[in-house]
């Protein structure tokens, strides 16, 4: 039997791994529904708690407010981009024009936005409690209260970075870094779950892998880890050709390179999992926890081979966009869940 505290650790820390997940679908609905500057300020929107309605709702002369805390906000990003040595990004963001375009209220991509920052808000809030009960493992397993502890700095620095995100009008490599940070918090959240669980859960203690295995499932996850990195990358080219007058049947062709080594890459991670998985079944009876989350590996992968067929073959449909990036980041937490478990060894 778990202690009373420890299992409301467990329960938390669960269901903050599935608002991180919420969160995910919600920025995938935000992207694919060119939603992103729907509130043109941050953290309010349109300096409102609940975001207007209706355009008679919104604030006097606010365009030229916006863009003007923007343009502060961008200097001060510059500015410390600066500091660190990167003054070729930093005199891009002081010269990029587009950054300070304004965009028309429309209240259905101003309430996207507005419910994918609540969704944000409510998972800051459960990483906090995560934080403090994993107090209860102080003793018994501190490295649980240190990252548990680490990924509430961490939750905060992504919002300072979504806060980056609006002022610079969804500037491309800034959303790539918001996505793989988001990775980085999720995983942190899978870990010290599995960490918790394996204090006092036997099953997960029975595991006489060799290294070979475990080295092939660090790579499977290495590869869907890039393969997020150039997806987003390929998104962000998408929505440059979506802004232009181009129909949307020819935007595929208007890819480089980016997207034909997504492709090539894509193959070669089907692979490795493919390949995964008969090992691990292999070694393991159905019943065992290796088993069960390979099972559910490959059963992501069918799913996100469809999602990219539809992209494919029906002229890159949104709803096909956020199946594929919702499906990405599950693929991430199933093999980083799959090699804790084939990493634990019998003690």
């Amino acid at each position: 039997m778990l202690p009373p505290a420890e299992k409301r650790f467990l329960r938390i820390n669960k269901l903050t791994i599935i608002s991180l997940f919420v969160l995910i679908l919600a920025g995938g609905v935000v992207r694919s529904t060119g939603s992103g500057m729907g509130c043109p300020d941050w953290p309010k929107c349109f300096d409102r708690l609940v975001p207007p309605t209706d355009v008679s709702q919104l604030p006097e002369g606010y365009e030229e407010k916006y863009i003007a805390g923007r343009k502060e906000k961008n200097e001060r990003f510059a500015n410390m981009l600066d500091r660190f040595g990167n003054s070729t990004l930093a005199n891009r963001i002081r010269h990029d024009e587009s950054i300070l375009v304004h965009e028309e209220f429309n209240a259905a991509k101003t309430w996207t936005e507005y419910i994918n920052r609540l969704s944000g808000a409510i998972t800051g809030f459960l990483l906090l409690l995560c934080a403090f009960f994993s107090f209860t493992f102080f003793k018994t397993k501190k490295r649980i209260f240190i990252w548990s502890v680490v990924n509430v700095f961490a939750v905060g620095y992504q919002a300072w970075l979504g806060s980056i995100v609006v002022s610079t009008n969804l500037m491309p490599w800034i959303i790539t870094v918001h996505m793989l940070l988001a990775l980085v918090i999720l995983g942190i959240n899978i870990y010290t779950y599995f960490k918790a669980r394996s204090l006092r859960d036997k099953d997960l203690l029975m595991n006489h892998t060799s290294a070979g295995i475990k080295w092939l499932a660090g790579v499977s996850l290495v590869l869907i880890v890039v393969q997020v990195a150039i997806g987003t990358g390929v998104r962000e080219q998408i929505d440059l050709i979506s802004s232009s007058s181009t129909a949307r049947g020819e935007w595929l062709g208007l890819l480089g390179s980016e997207f034909d080594i997504h492709r090539t890459l894509a193959i070669v991670t089907a692979m490795v999992i493919v390949f995964l998985f008969f090992v691990v079944r292999s070694r393991f009876a159905p019943n065992t926890p290796q088993s069960r989350f390979t099972n559910i590996l490959l059963a992501l992968l069918v799913l996100q081979i469809i999602s990219a067929v539809i992209l494919d073959r029906f002229n890159i449909p949104p709803f096909a966009q956020t199946a594929h990036l919702v499906l990405a980041s599950l693929l991430f937490g199933a093999q980083y869940y799959l090699m804790l478990l084939l990493g634990k060894t019998a003690r």
